[in-house]
């Protein structure tokens, strides 16, 4: 389906749980968030209708997430009967990895077809400090049972934090010469009162070129990642820049949130609900989450003072791909 901005939106990421097995420090709180009520989330049945809905609107593309979605006790039934929806080419989940040497192989079998898994840090202590809870073994386990498994191009996730792992850019990206996969550098977004990161944090994706100076473009994925690839490598290195260069302009994805809420931005505060909706109810919220989509996130927020440019300082105003655009 088309947007009111001429966008295709072809693209659904699905949370099914809010919960996670980890804390990381720039997602969630110590204490993790509080559960809801089962009956207030989308039953399977639900789930599965509402890709059926979105499919019939040109939804293609699947993305399951969290909270950790392998923590969803019926995790793999989810995937196999979404796998299935008519007009659904490509199932993809977005996971920490801590559950995957029992998961991968039902997931791979059930149709998940790619994996992003989130690794920070190469650092045993510094993965515990920054997951609260997480071993960096447990992690290299699942990724290797999802090597086992047959999963192609794994994308491995990397929150840039400075102070943090800023120094461990070259290491991590040498993964692409070990290992089939791709590694991708993200611009921390703060989304955690408190995670107590304040702007020295923050990285610019320019940081991550500047230490990987054999890195050369390569060809786009039809992803938002920009794209590069050392001389050897068997993946590419990308890097993904919500803060110094969102790309609003080229969005083709909405978002479904565990409790049955359609968010057509992730910054958005609009929300169509769909629990307890039949088929044409739920079909008719995500065709106007479609076209109550945003031009620009910045004309969600209103003003924003955590904006920072591609060389780290911070920007009171800036022009968007498509507007202008106070933040």
């Amino acid at each position: 389906m088309i947007d009111t901005f001429g966008r295709s939106i072809t693209y659904l990421r699905v949370s099914v749980t809010e919960l996670c097995n980890l804390r990381c420090r720039y997602c969630m709180p110590e204490d993790g968030v509080c559960k809801k009520e089962h009956t207030d989330m989308l039953t399977e049945d639900e789930l599965i209708q509402a890709v059926e809905a979105a499919a019939a609107l040109g939804i293609t593309k699947l993305r399951i997430t969290g909270g950790e979605p392998l923590v969803k006790k019926n995790i793999v039934s989810i995937c196999r009967r979404a796998s299935r929806v008519l007009g659904i080419r490509e199932v993809c989940l977005t996971t920490n990895g801590i559950l995957l040497p029992e998961l991968a192989r039902p997931l791979k079998e059930a149709g998940v077809s790619r994996l992003n898994l989130s690794l920070d840090t190469l650092d045993s202590q510094k993965y515990a400090h920054i997951t609260r809870s997480g071993s960096l073994d447990d992690f290299w386990k699942g990724f290797h049972a999802a090597l086992d498994a047959d999963f192609q191009k794994i994308k491995l996730n990397a929150v840039l934090i400075g102070g943090f792992n800023d120094d461990e850019i070259l290491p991590l990206a040498e993964l692409t010469r070990k290992y089939p996969v791709d590694v991708r550098f993200i611009e921390m977004m703060p989304m955690c009162d408190s995670s107590g990161f304040g702007p020295e944090a923050y990285i610019p994706f320019t940081r991550v070129l500047e230490a990987l100076p054999e890195a050369v473009p390569a060809a786009k994925d039809g992803g938002v990642a920009k794209l590069f690839h050392l001389p050897g490598a068997l993946g590419n290195i990308g890097l993904i820049s919500p803060m110094s260069a969102h790309f609003c302009g080229e969005c083709n994805r909405i978002r479904l949130t565990a409790d049955g809420k359609v968010k057509p931005c992730l910054h958005s505060n609009a929300e169509y609900p769909l629990k307890g909706l039949d088929f044409d109810g739920m079909k008719a919220q995500l065709e106007a989450a479609i076209l109550g989509k945003p031009q620009c996130r910045s004309k969600t927020y209103g003003c924003r003072n955590d904006r920072y440019g591609p060389d780290g300082s911070k920007l009171q105003k800036r022009k968007c791909e498509l507007q202008q655009c106070n933040l």
